[in-house]
């Protein structure tokens, strides 16, 4: 039976869905397993080891772990908002995949869930929901410390949500475009972004420190003076979802980078849209590769840099951070408008 159109694009996209969600889910249990390693490595310790070859199974031993663990909710918190909090920092990570390129074509479609016209506004719209989380259960836990981390997160993603932002406006000046596929196809004739907009990139990148509660961030965590933040009350599942939604939202952010600044699938020379399968899956391997890469730099950060004092955060933000975006900007638009003068 022959699908309509209509129906062979539902199909597709339903197929995407289930190759992203069944693509993310084990790279969030395996980024665990390598944060574990890498930490082991760089203290000079072994790590985990002995679940299956090479420890290779040790994510499966963890998730059974939280799931046989007892679920306690103390008699103390706001109930219906304490179970919901964990969710709501998990979700807004897979909502933002949604829009990302992850790969050229394959079977004749583009592989991006969604290819939004308005992909970075949509993207930076979700990512602020996840403080939602965050703040709900600081809220929910009834709990000093809870509410305080709930606060610092809260805080924390209002001062460098506007830096990052501001960020991204002169890769949009250059290319003309809020399409991420579009972003990818300028990349593809001049070169990855990174080579035009470096500073874009490292207000980017330690702006997605900040927005993610990464070391040298995780203020709203910060175990010496909040016991455990805003997760002090969880346990088993609960505890879990926040867990995975940190490095849920640490993909996230890598797959943005990988898309906005180092050109999304792409590679010089390996450039052209796939139209074959071979190359439609090299496409994708090489967005993960990439991925893997700027993964690997999350944790290494984390176990080299120290925690920043609160108020040393606040003031990179507001008193760096979003003067340095507003300068570049400036810097773009005098570039751009003397290249069109002088044509």
């Amino acid at each position: 039976m022959d699908l309509s159109a209509t129906q062979q694009f539902l199909l597709f996209s339903a197929l995407k869905v289930l190759g992203v969600i069944g693509i993310m889910l084990p790279m969030i249990a395996y980024s665990v397993m390598a944060e574990r390693r890498v930490s082991a490595w760089i203290q000079d310790r072994v790590g985990p080891n002995r679940v299956g070859p090479f420890g290779l199974l040790q994510p499966l031993a963890d998730g059974l772990k939280f799931i046989l663990k007892e679920d306690f909710t103390p008699a103390h918190v706001r109930k219906a908002y304490f179970w919901l909090a964990p969710a709501i920092t998990m979700i807004p990570a897979f909502l933002t995949i949604a829009v990302i390129p992850f790969g050229s074509n394959l079977a004749g479609q583009k592989m991006v869930i969604a290819d939004l016209n308005v992909g970075i506004l949509y993207t930076f719209g979700i990512v602020s929901l996840g403080v939602y989380g965050i703040v709900l259960a600081g809220y929910a836990s009834n709990s000093k410390y809870s509410f305080l981390g709930g606060i610092r997160s809260s805080a924390q993603m209002v001062s460098y949500e506007i830096a990052m932002g501001m960020s991204v406006i002169p890769l949009f000046m250059l290319v003309g475009s809020l399409n991420l596929s579009d972003v990818i196809a300028y990349q593809r004739e001049n070169g990855w972004l990174i080579l035009y907009a470096p500073f874009s990139f490292i207000i980017f990148l330690i702006s997605a420190f900040a927005e993610t509660n990464r070391l040298p961030f995780d203020l709203p965590e910060s175990e010496t003076e909040l016991v455990a933040g805003y997760h002090t009350e969880y346990s088993s599942m609960k505890f879990a979802l926040f867990f995975l939604g940190e490095y849920a939202n640490m993909i996230a952010a890598s797959a943005m980078m990988v898309t906005l600044f180092f050109g999304g699938w792409t590679l010089p020379g390996f450039s052209a849209p796939a139209n074959t399968l071979l190359a439609g899956i090299l496409h994708i391997a090489i967005f993960l590769a990439k991925l893997a890469v700027l993964m690997i730099f999350f944790i290494w950060v984390r176990w080299m840099l120290p925690r920043f004092r609160y108020d040393q955060l606040m003031d990179l933000g507001w008193r760096r951070f979003v003067p340095f975006a507003l300068a570049n900007i400036a810097l773009y638009a005098v570039i751009l408008w003397a290249r069109a003068a002088f044509k």
